[in-house]
Order: structure tokens, then sequence, then C-alpha cells
């Protein structure tokens, strides 16, 4: 197994002799037709599967079109983490990209480059430091009840769970009690309309525009879209609206703030910031996609994936119950930090089915990937799950096996510390996710609550397991549970 993906070539780093170097366009790649290249073999909601077969059939590093722009796939985990850690300066988000999350009302933190993406970095970190999780904690754990109050009574009422719903409604309710301030509570009031419906139809299509040979929706938008972006960004509006009121009545808020929305208001009220309200309710809104999708679609997964396995189900509710309590939900930091097995589950669940199987970027001038030049405006797609895949790396790669994380002899963990490195479930580089310890904490919490709690009579799922569904993020598709309450002993 690779020690460090970052010890090898990198694009700027041990390049070969320019008489050595391969050109752009003397690639392998799958054959086009003119005009449109290899547009009409592309489907947004199974990009990535495609890429993926691509990498099998082409090699780590091979070319793609559609229309006139030009893309260059790259899987070697060592060129991938050396394109992410060149961002923003070499590599950029594309103009297209860019457009669409403007035209859709969330420019943030998400599609910014350059300064304007240095500045807002700085403000959402603050607000999402790790140091931070022990001050979050009471508003995660209170979510966390909700959810189990939910769960047990749909359990007692023998009821089947949209497992993805619920979910995403948690994330939803934890994502705004942190960052903005606001309780939604979803999972009580199922006031889920203002956020996930509209969320539904405006993620699809960003996807959908990016990819499109031309994008005739920027001039001709689908019926009802500006309808569902106008509804989301009058409710993004009124949080801003509130906790702007709330800085007027506490003014020392605004050099204390006390979320994340206190501390993009007051960013964006001084003039040495540079930020705009664009930039605030972009940031915003990037703040609920960051937040609730990524988040929700992992902890689907690994439910999934741990139903699956009864081993490995049985390994992690022991350790549950070991630290946390049988019929209990976590209560400190300190508990969470000790799941070390849950965590294991999480990572090797983001190894198989990351929710960010693909990352695409631009290349801001000439630049040597591998053996390759790539000319300057090339859009350079880093697809990352055929490194987590790869045999030369793991043992039986298509297993489940979340121990291979932290079981073994010291000379195996190093090189599973390695591993992560490889798989970079939240990128690498400077736009490392800013919220992937909140992330964690969420999933070892949810966890530990449905493994303390509950036990799943039936999962139904399509055949084969949850269809994998690419918008912005890869989605377990047709996931529904039934739970029952579970039997706990008095002497557990």
């Amino acid at each position: 197994m690779s020690a460090d993906p970052t010890d090898h070539a990198s694009p700027t780093k041990a390049e070969p002799p320019a008489a050595r170097l391969r050109r752009f366009f003397d690639l392998p790649g799958p054959k086009g037709v003119p005009l449109l290249g290899n547009a009409l073999q592309i489907k947004p909601e199974a990009f990535h599967r495609i890429l993926e077969g691509w990498t099998e059939q082409y090699g780590g590093l091979f070319r793609f079109s559609i229309a006139e722009r030009n893309f260059l796939c790259v899987s070697d985990p060592a060129l991938n983490a050396s394109v992410l850690k060149q961002r923003p300066e070499g590599f950029i988000k594309g103009p297209r990209l860019v457009q669409v999350c403007k035209d859709l009302g969330f420019h943030g933190l998400f599609s910014a480059n350059g300064e304007a993406w240095r500045r807002q970095r700085q403000i959402v970190l603050a607000g999402l430091d790790p140091a931070h999780l022990k001050t979050f904690l009471p508003s995660i754990e209170a979510v966390t009840a909700r959810l189990r109050a939910r769960w047990l009574s749909d359990a007692r009422s023998d009821r089947e769970i949209d497992l993805m719903t619920d979910l995403m409604r948690y994330t939803v309710d934890v994502t705004t009690c942190l960052a903005f301030g606001r309780n939604l509570n979803t999972l009580e009031r199922g006031d889920h309309d203002v956020i996930q419906q509209h969320l539904n139809v405006i993620f699809p299509t960003l996807a959908r525009r990016v990819l499109a040979p031309i994008d005739f929706e920027r001039w001709l938008p689908k019926p009802g879209l500006r309808q569902h972006v106008e509804a989301l960004q009058g409710a993004v509006q009124k949080f801003i609206r509130e906790e702007r009121q709330h800085i007027e009545r506490r003014p020392e808020l605004m050099q204390r703030p006390e979320n994340l929305l206190q501390a993009l208001i007051a960013a964006c009220d001084r003039e040495t910031a540079g930020l705009s309200d664009e930039d605030l309710s972009g940031n915003v809104l990037t703040m609920l996609l960051a937040g609730e999708d990524t988040t929700a679609n992992t902890l689907g997964w690994l439910i999934w994936l741990l139903h699956d396995h009864p081993d490995e189900w049985k390994r992690a509710r022991n350790e549950v119950d070991a630290i946390v309590g049988a019929g209990q939900i976590p209560r400190s930091t300190d508990q969470l930090s000790q799941l070390d097995f849950v965590e294991a589950c999480a990572n090797e669940a983001m190894r198989l089915k990351p929710v960010a199987p693909i990352n695409i970027v631009q290349a801001a001038h000439d630049v040597v990937i591998g053996d390759v030049a790539v000319p300057r405006g090339v859009f350079v797609t880093c697809v990352m799950r055929p490194a987590g895949m790869d045999s030369n790396r793991f043992d039986e790669p298509k297993a489940f096996r979340p121990a291979r994380w932290i079981d073994g002899t010291h000379a195996e963990g190093e090189r599973m510390m390695g591993a992560k490195r490889v798989v970079m479930p939240f990128g690498g580089g400077p736009r490392v996710c800013p919220g992937r310890y909140l992330a964690l904490a969420e999933i070892k919490m949810v966890m530990a609550t449905l493994l303390a709690n509950f036990d799943i009579a039936q999962m139904r799922t399509p055949e084969g397991g949850p269809a994998e569904y690419m918008s912005l993020t890869m989605s377990p598709v047709g996931l529904s549970v039934h739970l029952s309450p579970r039997a706990i002993s008095t002497s557990s």
C-alpha cells in the first residue's frame, strides 16, 4: 500500500523532461461526435459511474469533451492530491459553475475563487473550528433526542421510515441550529418545504446545467424553477433579517458572534471585510448544502452497509454499549472521541460509497500533471473512488471491512494512515471541507443512537442495494426501514 500519495510526482515537482511529456490531445479517451464531443454518452445522474468505467477502459489519465470544453480525467491519488493542493491559484472553479451558482442563489465558499474565497474561508473556518464542538454538543444532542423520539414513535406504530428524508431533516436541524442560530425542528413539525423540497429541485439543476453541452437553461429555465429559487432565497433572507435585528439589540455580537451567520453578518458589515449581502446569502445556502446533503447521504450508506453486515453491526453496538450505554445517546465529545470502531465504519463507508466521487476544477494556467502537458482552461476531473477500490492498496477492496482502519500491527496502522490520504472523503488541500469535524460528530451521534436504541426489523432497498444517484453528491435511492425498539436487559 502506498504510504502517502503526496510522496509521488506532482504537477510541479519531479516533472518528466519536456521531450517525454505527452500532449493532452494525444491522450486516449472515448470517441465522441463532432461539435458535441462525448455529451451524448453522459447522463448527469450517473456521471461518476461513467467516468469510473472509462477509467477502467482508458487508464488513469485520459481525456473527453463536452462540446467545446475539454476534460482530463485523473484517478491516481497522488496526482489528485497534488491538484487539490494547488487550489485556488493553480486550479479554479470553472466559469459555468460560478454562473450557475449565481443564478441559483448560492454563490459562496463552494464556488468562489481567489481572494473572494480566502476572505470567506477564514470566516467559515472560525465558525466551524473543531474546538467549538463542545459548545455545539448540547444543540446536537437536543436534535438527536428528537430523532430518537421520532423513531421510537414510528417503531411502536410499525411505520415504514423513509430513511433519507429523516436523515436530511436531522442534518437540516443541526445545521440551522449551529450555523444560523435557528432551530427549524423539521423532525417534529415536518416543515421541510422551504428547505429540502426546494433544494431537491435546485441541486439537480446545478449538475444538469454544468454538464450540458450548451447551457440553454440559463435563458430558458425549467418551469417552476424560479419559484423554488425565490422561495429558498426568501427563507434565507428571513434568517438574515432576524439575525441582524438580534445583533442590533446586542451590539457585542459584532465582536463575539455566537453562530456562523452572526460572524458572516459582522464581517459583511465591516468595510474592510469586502463581503457583500450576496456573499452573505450565498454562504448561508452553501452551508445548507454542505451541512445537509453530504452528511445525510453518508449516514444513509453507512446504515445500509452495517445492516448488510451483522458481525460489524454487533461489534459497533458493543462499542456503543460500553462507552455510551444501551438505550442512551452520546452526552459528551469525550464519548464521541472513543467510538473508534464506529468511526472506522464511517471511513469504510466513505471509501466504498463516497458522497463526493468526483471533483472538477479548471487549470488556471498551463500545467504538467503526471507526464501530460495540460493547457490552460482544461477541466481536470479528479475521480476519487478508484484509488479506494485498488487491490494494491486495500485487501479485498470491494468488501466492507471497517476493522482495516484500526486493527492490525503498527506497520499496518501506518499504512492505513496513508490510506486516508488516498481515499480523501473530504477532499484535500486548502479547499478541504471545513465542516468535516462537525460531519463526523453528527455521524457518530446518529449511529450511536441507532445502535443503542433500535433494531432494524426490515430494510427495503432495490435489488442489489440502494441505487447510486449523482446530483451534487452521490445519494442512496430507495432506502426505507422498519425499526423496532431494542430489547435491553436490566444487566445491560
